[in-house]
C-alpha cells in the first residue's frame, strides 16, 4: 500500500477519518492524498454569458482559498498525533465526488480511500451513509468508512466475515497484512444458517491448516439474525476494524440500518472496511 486518498469537506466527520488516514499511512509508508471537491452553483435565471463566467470564477476563488485555509488545520491535527512526518499532497478538483474520486484512484494508482461517514437524512438513515454508499458501490479501490463517532484507538482485533469461498482469501490476506502492520489479531467469522454447503467443515479445515501460524482465529457462531449475531461478537471480541467483502449492495443497508437494534449506537463507532467482489 504505497498510495491512500482521503477525500474531505473538512467537516468534523471527515477530520475523524482523517485521523484513521493518517494512521494507516504511517502503518504503511504512504503518501497521503487529500483531495477536496467541489461544484459550481447552479444559475436558475438568465444572465449575460460574461455574468455567468464571472460568478463560476468567484465561486472557484473562494472554493481555492477555502482549500488553502483548511489545510493548516489538517496539518495541526496531524502534528498533535506526532504524525506530521506523514507524507501528504493536496488536490483540488471540480464536479462530481464519485467521479473525482475515481480519476484520482486511477491516475494517483490509489490502494485505499478513507474517508468519514454520515447518516443519510430523513426516513432512511443508515450507518454507512448515503455518500460513503455510493462510493463504495462505484469505487473499485477499497473503501475504509470512519463513523463520524469513532475515536482512533489502537486496533488490536479485525473482524472479517467470510463465506469460506476461494474468492474470500484475497480479502483475507490483505486483511491480514494490515493486521501484521497494526500488531493486531484477525477474527474470521461466518455465521452458520440452513443452506451450508456440505463441504463446510472441509473447507474450515483447509483454511485453519493453510494459515496456521499466522494471527488468526477461527469462528463458526449460530445465530437466527446475521445482523444481530455480527453485532454481538464485535461487542464481544472488542473489534477495532470490520472488513467485509462486497456480495449484495443492499445487504449493507439492511446491516447497518439505525433502528436494527439498540447495539447500533456501539456499532457506529465501529471502521468498517469494504473490499469488492472482483
Amino acid at each position: 500500500m504505497k498510495q491512500i486518498l482521503f477525500p474531505t469537506d473538512f467537516s468534523e466527520a471527515a477530520n475523524t477519518a482523517f485521523i484513521y488516514a493518517l494512521k494507516f499511512a504511517d502503518s504503511f509508508n504512504a503518501e497521503l492524498v487529500i483531495l477536496h471537491v467541489y461544484d459550481l452553483p447552479i444559475v436558475e435565471t438568465p444572465a449575460m454569458p460574461e455574468t455567468t463566467a464571472e460568478i463560476f470564477d468567484i465561486v472557484e476563488m473562494n472554493q481555492f482559498e477555502s482549500f488553502r485555509d483548511e489545510l493548516p488545520k489538517l496539518h495541526r491535527i496531524a502534528e498533535s498525533k506526532n504524525l506530521g512526518h506523514v507524507m501528504m499532497r493536496n488536490v483540488l478538483l471540480y464536479g462530481d465526488l464519485v467521479y473525482n474520486i475515481n480519476k484520482v484512484c486511477a491516475d494517483e494508482n490509489i490502494d485505499l480511500v478513507v474517508m468519514g461517514t454520515k447518516g443519510a437524512s430523513g426516513l432512511k438513515e443508515t450507518f454507512i451513509g448515503s455518500v460513503t454508499a455510493s462510493v463504495i458501490a462505484n469505487v473499485k479501490v477499497p473503501v475504509l468508512g470512519i463513523p463520524a463517532e469513532a475515536e482512533y484507538q489502537p486496533i488490536k482485533s479485525i473482524a472479517f466475515t467470510t463465506q469460506y469461498k476461494d474468492k474470500d482469501n484475497d480479502s483475507l490476506k490483505r486483511a491480514l497484512e494490515i493486521a501484521d502492520r497494526f500488531g493486531a489479531r484477525v477474527q474470521c467469522i461466518y455465521i452458520k444458517n440452513p443452506d451450508d454447503p456440505s463441504d463446510l467443515e472441509e473447507k474450515i479445515n483447509e483454511w485453519k491448516v493453510y494459515y496456521r501460524g499466522r494471527n488468526i482465529d477461527f469462528f463458526n457462531i449460530a445465530g437466527d439474525h446475521i445482523e444481530q449475531t455480527l453485532l454481538d461478537f464485535i461487542e464481544n471480541q472488542h473489534v477495532g476494524l470490520l472488513v467485509m467483502r462486497t456480495h449484495k449492495r443492499g445487504f449493507f443497508e439492511s446491516l447497518f440500518h439505525r433502528s436494527l437494534t439498540k447495539k447500533m449506537a456501539y456499532h457506529s463507532k465501529v471502521p468498517l472496511l469494504i473490499y469488492h467482489e472482483d
